[in-house]
């Protein structure tokens, strides 16, 4: 859609803070009020609305798309959402460890097994190791931990925590990076350690590089919005 608009501001209000477009106040596509928590998030927001040059191009505003989600999805079907988010533990990746070849296997051990020990560590969650890709199901203690760990988030971290676990294919991992123990790049490389083995050995077409760039890019994008909340 084109630009209309030629001021981008943002405004303290009741319950948090505001992104007016020529003073008006922004909305969501749900018709929401544009309303996050904290004025860093809406200071961003408003830059990325401030970038746009004639046609304004939503794929370019990932911390707008995060915080509309957490204002017209996440609040309306949090139950959902938790349910959905919990249920990658029952087959986290970080539990799911190569036979052969054993450089593999030693690169998964030395990156994941620190992660499978700190959530037993933060949230009493006891994961077991699987060799192989069969699926084995997770102690209904561990997975119930997990759980009460993904209710804990409100509904911008909840919507982080979402989005992180999506892009990283592990709860695991999401909840590290949404707690701080490993930062954007750290988690990119721990999700896609299988793929960079590959990489590495046989070489990447232009289509996984292209892929791989953008989940790079939701990874950082969900790092940075965490960030803002917590500014």
């Amino acid at each position: 859609m084109r630009r209309v608009y030629r001021q981008v501001a943002t405004v303290e209000v009741p319950g948090g803070h505001a992104i007016t477009l020529d003073g008006k106040r922004m909305r969501t596509p749900g018709r929401r009020d544009m309303l996050v928590p904290t004025a860093a998030l809406a200071a961003a927001i408003a830059a990325e609305w401030e970038a746009q040059q004639e046609q304004v191009r939503p794929h370019t505003m990932p911390l707008t798309r995060l915080a509309a989600t957490a204002l017209d999805r996440t609040a309306a079907q949090r139950d959902k959402i938790v349910a959905e988010v919990a249920s990658y533990a029952d087959t986290d990746l970080v539990c799911y460890r190569a036979e052969h070849p054993p450089a593999l296997a030693a690169h998964q051990h030395a990156a994941w097994q620190p992660l499978v020990e700190w959530a037993e560590q933060r949230f009493g969650a006891r994961l077991e190791i699987v060799a192989g890709v069969i699926p084995k199901p997770q102690p209904p203690g561990a997975l119930a931990a997990l759980a009460s760990a993904v209710a804990a988030h409100d509904d911008f971290r909840l919507t982080a925590l979402q989005a992180a676990t999506a892009a990283c294919g592990s709860l695991v991992i999401a909840l590290a990076l949404c707690e701080g123990r490993v930062d954007a790049a750290e988690a990119f490389a721990a999700s896609q350690l299988d793929e960079t083995f590959k990489i590495e050995a046989w070489g990447e077409d232009a289509e996984a590089a292209q892929r791989r760039r953008a989940i790079a890019a939701d990874i950082a994008a969900t790092a940075r919005f965490l960030a803002l909340l917590d500014n």
